[in-house]
């Protein structure tokens, strides 16, 4: 009896000890670091002596992201400070755009975006790979992570190798890879790696960008009712501003997230064309859930496994049936759409850019594959090592759903287990 008490009274104490110190760090760095959406426009307006954010509206998509990330996302006080100095970094650098685009709106209204690509799919399906190739070509023109980071002033031909901004952006990226060294395994950048449109949306507090690094459902919940409208509107205006100084090259453009905000793509990029990369989605789950443990691990403390398989399996199953649902919706478009299958981009890189390119009514020249070899010979780091065995639940929910059954079917996507490496 007094032998069972003294274990219980151990237990109890261990739990108040690792409780109490959690507590401690949590409440300092929150009384440091505390994310609160005026606050922190304040906090960005007085570091540029500027107030004018410009449109779209900041305003409410800040609080409801700031008052998820402190109720839901369940921060630790590394991952708080992190967060906190990023969404002061899109503030300040959202309040300097503003101004330069007032004096030079003339400028960018003339500026055309013609017949811009898009590469999506779902996640870890080889859009990144796709990308990365087609931006060796040096008629074609996509966002590079260091100009989406430091966008002012625009770009300039030929000042990108020795502009002090690269420097910046590889600094940052050194850190985040000891801060994140799994990271590189599953996404490599650097400064001059062609970087997703999820983070040009940032900028409008309008992003899938925050929901992939924590988990905060009421803002998800607001940014599916709100739509990606006036991001899609704002990332026009963006690659107008960076292509300001540069001659106009065909847009070459990324991100998963497309798939789900199809409709807003196409009201503002009306001559749009979609290069849609397809993959088993059981072996996608795997590697989405690889991805997500690592990003969510940089900010927040550990998900529960079974919860985190679950949502990414319902995340994927969205993303398949919003996908289907537009074009069987928009038969018109059809003619817009190109499909490309994992396995083919993997093992027959150049005929499936040879495809992509008549697919533009664009040559391909011997040129541009050269250019394009080396990448295509290093292509091994995007093999990823062998994942730890994992429990079922997600794989079940997916596999389940009626979507999933239908998206292999329509893609002729083999439905069993995932590929191998």
């Amino acid at each position: 009896m007094n032998q069972g008490v003294g274990q219980s009274a151990e237990v109890a104490a261990e739990k108040v000890r690792r409780l109490g110190g959690k507590t401690l760090a949590d409440r300092i760095s929150q009384r440091l670091w505390r994310l609160g959406g005026t606050k922190l426009r304040e906090r960005a307006c007085r570091c540029t002596s500027l107030e004018d954010f410009g449109d779209p509206p900041i305003a409410r998509p800040l609080s409801i992201l700031t008052d998820s990330l402190e109720r839901e996302a369940d921060l630790h006080p590394a991952g708080r400070f992190l967060m906190r100095m990023h969404l002061l970094e899109i503030l300040e650098t959202r309040l300097r755009l503003s101004r330069s685009w007032q004096s030079q709106t003339d400028t960018l209204e003339i500026s055309p975006i013609s017949r811009p690509v898009f590469i999506t799919g779902m996640p870890r399906s080889g859009s990144t790979f796709l990308h990365e190739l087609l931006s060796q070509d040096p008629d074609n023109r996509s966002p590079r992570a260091w100009e989406i980071m430091f966008p002012i002033p625009a770009p300039a031909a030929g000042e990108s190798d020795c502009d002090s901004r690269v420097r910046k952006a590889a600094a940052c990226f050194w850190w985040f890879r000891r801060l994140a060294p799994q990271a590189d395994a599953v996404h490599p950048l650097r400064a001059f790696t062609p970087h997703e449109g999820v983070a040009i949306h940032s900028y409008t507090l309008l992003s899938e960008e925050f929901i992939s690094t924590c988990r905060i459902p009421t803002y998800e919940r607001f940014l599916r009712s709100e739509g990606l409208g006036a991001a899609y509107s704002w990332q026009k205006r963006f690659l107008q501003h960076l292509q300001s100084r540069c001659p106009t090259r065909q847009w070459i453009l990324k991100s998963p997230d497309h798939l789900c905000a199809l409709e807003a793509l196409f009201s503002v990029f009306p001559d749009a064309v979609i290069i849609h990369t397809h993959r088993n989605p059981l072996a996608v789950l795997k590697s989405s859930i690889q991805l997500t443990r690592v990003l969510h691990g940089l900010f927040s403390r550990a998900d529960d496994e079974d919860q985190l398989q679950n949502q990414q399996a319902k995340t994927l199953a969205e993303r398949m049936e919003c996908s289907i649902r537009f074009r069987d919706h928009h038969p018109e478009l059809a003619g817009r759409f190109l499909d490309v299958n994992y396995t083919d981009l993997v093992s027959r890189p150049i005929e499936t850019v040879e495809r992509i390119y008549r697919h533009l009514d664009r040559p391909l020249t011997g040129r541009v594959m050269q250019k394009m070899r080396p990448l295509i010979l290093s292509r091994a780091r995007y093999r990823h090592p062998p994942e730890p065995a994992m429990a079922r639940p997600g794989f079940d929910a997916l596999a389940k759903t009626g979507w999933f059954q239908s998206y292999c079917r329509r893609f002729g996507i083999p439905s069993h287990q995932p590929e191998a490496g």
